[in-house]
C-alpha cells in the first residue's frame, strides 16, 4: 500500500489532536506534532528555548523556517513507505507551500483534514483546557484566533487550490467526527 500523509489543520482547540490520535489508534501510524515539540523546546535553558517560549506564551506563530525544518526533519526520517500524521503543522501560506512542494518533489501523496469550528465553541474550549491542562497560550484566545484567520486561513487555502483538503464538522462528538474522517480519507 502508497504511504500514506495526513495532516489535521484547524483552529487552536479544535480537535486536531483529539482526531490525530484517534486515526493513529485505528492506523498505528506514528503523529508528530510541532506544537508539542516546540513546548519542549521552550523548556529549554537554551537562547532558542528562552525565545520559543516568549513566542508561545504570547498566542504567537513561530517563524516559517523553524516549522519547515522541524517538518523535514520529521518527514525524512520515515521508513520507506511508512505511513504519517502531521497534526498542526502548516500554520501559515508559505509552510503550506513548502509542505507542498517537498511532498510532490518525493512522489508523497497528502490530505488535509480541516476540522471547522466555530469561534464560540473554541472559546469555550479552549477556557476548559485551560483548567484541566494548564497550558500557557490557552488564555491568548483572541489572539491566537487573529492569528488562524490572518496566517492558517491563508495556508489552508493554499492546500485548497492543490486539492487536498477535506472540510470536517469539529462540532460534533468525538466518535461521528473520527467516523466522518475515516470514511472521507477511506481508512476501514
Amino acid at each position: 500500500m502508497e504511504p500514506r500523509t495526513i495532516f489535521f489543520v484547524g483552529k487552536p482547540g479544535s480537535g486536531k489532536g483529539d482526531q490525530a490520535k484517534l486515526l493513529a489508534s485505528v492506523t498505528g501510524w506514528r503523529i508528530f506534532t510541532p506544537g508539542a515539540q516546540f513546548r519542549a523546546m521552550a523548556e529549554e535553558q537554551t537562547f532558542l528555548g528562552r525565545k520559543v517560549k516568549s513566542v508561545i506564551d504570547a498566542g504567537g506563530l513561530l517563524p516559517h523556517w523553524l516549522v519547515e525544518y522541524v517538518f523535514l526533519k520529521n518527514l525524512l526520517a520515515l521508513a520507506d513507505g511508512e505511513s504519517v500524521i502531521f497534526d498542526g503543522f502548516a500554520r501559515r501560506a508559505p509552510e503550506a507551500e513548502f509542505i507542498a512542494e517537498s511532498l510532490k518533489w518525493l512522489d508523497r501523496p497528502f490530505s488535509v483534514v480541516n476540522l471547522t469550528v466555530s469561534d464560540e465553541e473554541i472559546q469555550h474550549r479552549l477556557a476548559l483546557r485551560k483548567e484541566t491542562e494548564g497550558r500557557a497560550d490557552d488564555i491568548v484566545v483572541d489572539a491566537r484566533l487573529k492569528e488562524y484567520r490572518e496566517h492558517t486561513e491563508p495556508a489552508i487555502e493554499t492546500f485548497r487550490r492543490a486539492g487536498n483538503v477535506l472540510d470536517i464538522d469539529g462540532e460534533r462528538a468525538r466518535e461521528p467526527i473520527a467516523e466522518d474522517i475515516r470514511a472521507k480519507l477511506d481508512i476501514k
